[in-house]
């Protein structure tokens, strides 16, 4: 359950980046392989912030492990807080809008393709859970 307010007896486990990549009105999104959590869904850029990492390092860094982007001048959008029922993260949302089409490097062994959508059509999507309600949220769909 995504929470824009901390809820009661929110003890975090970890804290994942992400971001929202786009490009003429279209997100990338990016296919999970199968042997992954949640496999065959689409997600965004997105992991764990490592120890002693900063957000807007992560991100940054994320972006690039799952993309091959190397980006600057990210945009932060929102702190939000999952609660899932064995455990909870903090999920930092991120946006950067790209002026030219990038060409993107996915590493097969995270990812079997990626794809543009937007937003709407994003929501049609096979995708991981809670990405539906960020792109709500985000994009005000």
């Amino acid at each position: 359950m995504l929470c824009l307010v901390k809820p009661d007896n929110f003890i975090p486990k970890f804290e994942v980046v992400s971001c929202f990549l786009e490009y003429e009105g279209k997100i990338l999104l990016l296919l999970r392989q199968d042997c992954k959590n949640e496999p065959n869904t689409y997600g965004v850029p997105a992991w764990k912030v490592e120890l002693n990492e900063s957000v807007d390092i992560a991100v940054s860094r994320e972006i690039f492990e799952e993309t091959g982007m190397k980006l600057s001048d990210i945009s932060y959008f929102k702190k939000v807080y999952v609660k899932y029922p064995t455990y909870d993260f903090v999920y930092y949302i991120y946006h950067k809008k790209l002026i030219e089409k990038p060409r993107i490097k996915i590493d097969k062994k995270e990812h079997k393709k990626y794809i543009w959508k937007n937003p709407e059509e994003a929501l049609k999507e096979n995708l991981i859970q809670d990405l539906d309600n960020c792109i709500k949220l985000f994009y005000n769909v």
